[in-house]
C-alpha cells in the first residue's frame, strides 16, 4: 500500500507542477505580440500539458482509485474524504478547461487578458492547500 500511496504523491506532484505552469505561460503567452514568441508559447504549452500535466492527472487519478477500490482508504472516514473527492472533481474540470484554453491559443483565438490569466493561476494554489489540510487534519 505505502508504494501505491507514494506512487500517487509522486504523480499528483508532477500534476500540480503543469497546473501551476501552465496558466504562467498563458500569463506570458497573452502579453506576447510576436510571432516567434507566440510559437515558442504554443509549443511549450502543448509539451506542458500533453507530456507532463494529463499523465499526471491520469495517474494520479489511477493510483487514487487503486488506494480506495484495493485498500479502502478514505472510505467511511469522515466528510473530509468526500471533501476531498469534490475538489479533485473540480481540479479535473480545471485541466479540462486548461486544455480548451490551450487550443484556443494553439488556433489564435485567445480573447483574455494577462490579468485574467494571473487570476486564473491562483485556483490550482487553492485547492491543493485545501486538500493538504482535510487529508492531514481531517478537521471532520
Amino acid at each position: 500500500m505505502l508504494w501505491i500511496k507514494s506512487l500517487h504523491i509522486i504523480s499528483m506532484v508532477t500534476w500540480f507542477a503543469g497546473l501551476f505552469y501552465l496558466p504562467r505561460l498563458f500569463v506570458y503567452h497573452a502579453m506576447s505580440d510576436d510571432d516567434v514568441s507566440k510559437e515558442r508559447f504554443k509549443i511549450m504549452e502543448r509539451k506542458l500539458f500533453h507530456g507532463i500535466m494529463t499523465p499526471g492527472a491520469a495517474l494520479t487519478v489511477l493510483f487514487g482509485l487503486w488506494l480506495i477500490i484495493a485498500y479502502g482508504l478514505g472510505i467511511g472516514t469522515g466528510g473530509w474524504f468526500h471533501a476531498k473527492m469534490a475538489l479533485v472533481v473540480l481540479l479535473i474540470a480545471y485541466h479540462v478547461w486548461c486544455g480548451k484554453l490551450l487550443k484556443d491559443f494553439k488556433h489564435d483565438r485567445n480573447r483574455r487578458s494577462h490579468v485574467f490569466y494571473r487570476w486564473f493561476n491562483e485556483f490550482p494554489v487553492l485547492v491543493l492547500v485545501a486538500i493538504v489540510v482535510l487529508v492531514v487534519v481531517r478537521p471532520f
